[in-house]
């Protein structure tokens, strides 16, 4: 039989899929994440907004109990789901077909978004307000995780390079969501305004997101490796298929002893990228967020130093920091110098808790100028990108061939199971301030 050649990804029309697809599964949780200054101007109590002379001073010494502490529940309630519904995908994969869990997903995530806007022309007091909001995150972050693991799973079909378009597409997801925030405040729009323009933005990329799915089966190049790599019909089913049913207990018991074969290959750099993630969501944006700028005194400064100096500054350089890995692989994997450089991020910690944060009641503030602030941002998120980057790629490469998805699946754990142990150690470090 004569080998089928593939067809051309026509005016990469799939690789542009898979760009939206990516951009799609990041992008719900950074446009919440990039809306703090409107959720918590939404969690004010009522006497301290009347206080509209001295309301910057009020928001950032005397903020309300739901106030101070949204954005360490918006983390919590964002990483513990993503990490359960990481775990649970293996289980989803032969349960739920593909189309279902990725159009199901989209289409969910774009009503949390529509709920979104509608909610921002709707008076709430703080505490519902606070707890649809938390259950919204959830949501958005449950079904993220689902489609995420289902996108990685199409683009398997693919040539290796398809994964690029998705992991660019999440790399820029914060940087978009910062940017379409910072654009809402420029139009001049009363926050109120500007976070219902913000969260339909949101609907309308998440909308391209769902016609670009709907695209891609009629897409010819899809097609063939979809057909190529496709299951078998059960008409087809042969007796040397219906024989290896009988083999399935042994071949699970062989699998579960691979995976621990397998992790006592890769345990160092799973822990490492777990160790980075949990000092990176420890910090960002539980704390990071509630830096005041020094230089402001009222200005319009004031409104961008957040969305710009915190949110854009982190999701450009962490992007960055992905894509240098491509021109760059030091320190190399065996190298001491890799959990050196990952254990030394600690120290963005310390840096960050005394730079100009408020409340604090505990620690003095070192670092005034918003110079420092932006240094430490630079070098905290394009480390965090790099690093992660280097071990996610040298995980699977730690292992033989056959071995490289299940080693790149404990990473994804691990990824994850750092996110969700971030999150917990924000409550810690914001106690300490």
């Amino acid at each position: 039989m004569m080998a089928v050649s593939s067809p051309r990804d026509k005016y990469s029309a799939v690789w542009l899929v898979f760009f939206m697809l990516g951009l799609g599964t990041l992008l719900p949780w950074n446009f919440f994440m990039t809306a703090t200054m409107y959720f918590t101007d939404r969690l004010k109590d009522s006497s301290l907004a009347r206080s509209s002379a001295n309301q910057t001073e009020a928001s950032s010494e005397h903020r309300s109990p739901l106030e101070a502490k949204f954005n360490n529940v918006m983390t919590l309630c964002a990483m513990l789901p993503l990490l359960l519904c990481t775990c649970l995908n293996s289980f989803l994969l032969s349960l739920v077909s593909q189309r279902l869990r990725v159009m199901g997903s989209l289409t969910i995530i774009m009503l949390v978004f529509i709920a979104t806007a509608v909610l921002v022309k709707v008076p709430l007091e703080p505490l519902p307000f606070f707890s649809i909001t938390m259950v919204k995150i959830i949501i958005i972050n449950s079904f993220g995780a689902v489609l995420q693991g289902s996108l990685f799973g199409m683009a398997g079909l693919l040539p290796a390079s398809y994964t690029t378009p998705i992991m660019s597409g999440q790399g820029l997801a914060g940087s978009f969501a910062a940017f379409a925030m910072i654009c809402a405040i420029a139009s001049g729009s009363e926050l109120q305004n500007a976070a219902f323009g913000y969260f339909i933005t949101a609907c309308f990329v998440i909308g391209l997101s769902v016609l670009s799915y709907i695209l891609l089966p009629k897409l010819k190049f899809f097609q063939f490796y979809q057909e190529r790599n496709g299951n078998p019909r059960p008409e087809e089913e042969n007796s040397v298929t219906l024989m290896t049913r009988g083999e399935a207990a042994d071949q699970d018991m062989k699998q579960n002893v691979s995976m621990i074969n397998i992790f006592k290959k890769i345990w160092l750099l799973a822990l490492l990228v777990c160790f980075n993630f949990t000092v990176t969501i420890g910090t960002y944006p539980s704390i990071t967020a509630d830096t005041r700028s020094t230089l402001a005194n009222g200005g319009s400064w004031d409104k961008f130093f957040i969305p710009v100096s915190c949110f854009l500054l982190f999701n450009l350089s962490d992007w960055a920091g992905r894509s240098f890995t491509a021109f760059c692989m030091w320190p190399r994997k065996d190298s001491v110098v890799l959990p050196v450089s990952i254990l030394g991020r600690l120290l963005f910690v310390p840096l960050f808790m005394l730079c100009n944060v408020h409340p604090r009641h505990h620690l003095p503030i070192l670092f005034h100028h918003d110079g420092w602030f932006i240094f430490f941002i630079i070098l905290f998120a394009f480390s965090n990108g790099y690093l992660a980057s280097l071990c996610m790629c040298f995980g699977p490469k730690n292992v033989l061939p056959h071995e490289a998805e299940t080693a790149g699946a404990i990473m994804a754990f691990f990824l994850s199971l750092g996110l969700a142990l971030g999150a917990a150690l924000s409550f810690f470090l914001r106690a300490l301030l």
